[in-house]
């Protein structure tokens, strides 16, 4: 079994609806995101990705469409929350809005990627690790094996 790995950035802006402290303004982050996946390498002379897990670009076209194309220069908003609004407001003014249906923390934005990568992978290849910077210093962290299926 091999893990590969493929790393992604993006920006994207967030509210945290009730936050107390002083993140609680809207704001944004220069995300940096790792993708960890596994499996065993393809071992067949005839097949144009012998040798590999997957392709490192099929892993960049999966995130590409499910995670950066939407929400790269994009504002997150809880759309459960009051700030739904706020969200509104911004949209008829022409602004990239994802309406979440949760808080869009570094954490739950790590389930929402897990979810939506899980489901495009390539047969025999699993979605292992992810990681996500919200700044140089302070990240979350995604392990297939702590998660309850």
């Amino acid at each position: 079994m091999i893990r590969i790995t493929k790393i992604f950035t993006f920006e994207t802006a967030h509210v945290l609806y009730n936050y107390d402290g002083k993140c609680k303004n809207m704001h944004g982050h220069s995300y940096k995101l790792f993708v960890t996946v596994k499996g065993n390498p393809i071992n067949d002379l005839d097949h144009p990705k012998n040798g590999m897990v997957v392709d490192f670009g099929d892993i960049k076209k999966i995130v590409k469409s499910e995670i950066i194309d939407l929400w790269d220069h994009a504002v997150l908003v809880n759309g459960a929350s009051p700030q739904r609004d706020l969200g509104e407001d911004l949209e008829q003014k022409g602004h990239k809005v994802i309406f979440c249906n949760y808080q869009p923390t570094c954490e739950n934005m790590l389930y929402e990627i897990a979810a939506k990568v899980k489901g495009r992978l390539p047969e025999g290849v699993s979605l292992a690790y992810l990681k996500l910077h919200e700044t140089e210093n302070s990240y979350g962290e995604w392990f297939a094996e702590d998660q309850s299926e």
